[in-house]
């Protein structure tokens, strides 16, 4: 109990800015790795899972590193893989729906936009789940829980948006820097997450 309990403290005579700067400094680190693993673009979901897992064991003051990095990630990429399946299927529709809305569809500019909307809705569902996966979870109901949050938590959903958006810009001014702020967007689904169950 008390080891337990010794795990979970900060290091003594460490200051808050200290603190907070070792955090930052992980997730750049996290974001490296998420963006690694996320390479074959199927296993983005199990790569933000795997980083969001290594960030709460971060926060909780417990040990770990890139081999439990690795571990969570096979763990997640067993059926994470099909969630990134649909993912970009449905990323597929809407850039279909898109095209079809520039090229004059009758009532287009409404269903694009619900069809944008969707996509975004279905993203932080996403990166709800992912934050909050574990290795004994189905992330059949991950996503569904993660669906019911992302409606009745529109805070902690916007919240995501905004990461999600400091990603696209990121990207768009440099694609270096996109890949640190992944893990810094694993961070804020972990933070609403928990914020969401503190509730």
């Amino acid at each position: 109990m008390n080891e337990a309990r010794a795990k979970t403290r900060p290091e003594p005579g460490e200051s808050r800015f200290a603190q907070g700067f070792a955090l930052f400094a992980e997730c750049l680190l996290t974001g490296v790795w998420i963006a690694v693993a996320a390479l074959p673009l199927v296993t983005c979901p199990a790569a933000f899972a795997a980083g969001a897992r290594h960030l709460g064991r971060r926060l909780a003051h417990d040990r770990g590193g890139w081999w439990e990095f690795v571990a969570d990630f096979r763990a997640a990429v067993r059926r994470g893989w099909l969630v990134g399946v649909a993912g970009w299927a449905a990323l597929a529709v809407v850039w279909i729906d898109v095209r079809a809305v520039r090229d004059g569809l009758p009532g287009g500019p409404l269903v694009g936009a619900v069809g944008v909307l969707a996509l975004i809705g279905a993203t932080v569902a996403g990166l709800r789940a992912a934050a909050t996966w574990h290795p004994a979870a189905s992330w059949r109901s991950l996503l569904a829980q993660a669906g019911r949050r992302t409606v009745l938590d529109p805070a902690g959903s916007f919240l995501l948006v905004g990461g999600l958006a400091l990603v696209v810009c990121s990207a768009w001014f440099s694609a270096p820097l996109a890949v640190a702020v992944l893990g810094a967007v694993a961070a804020a689904a972990v933070a609403v997450e928990e914020r969401h169950r503190r509730r």
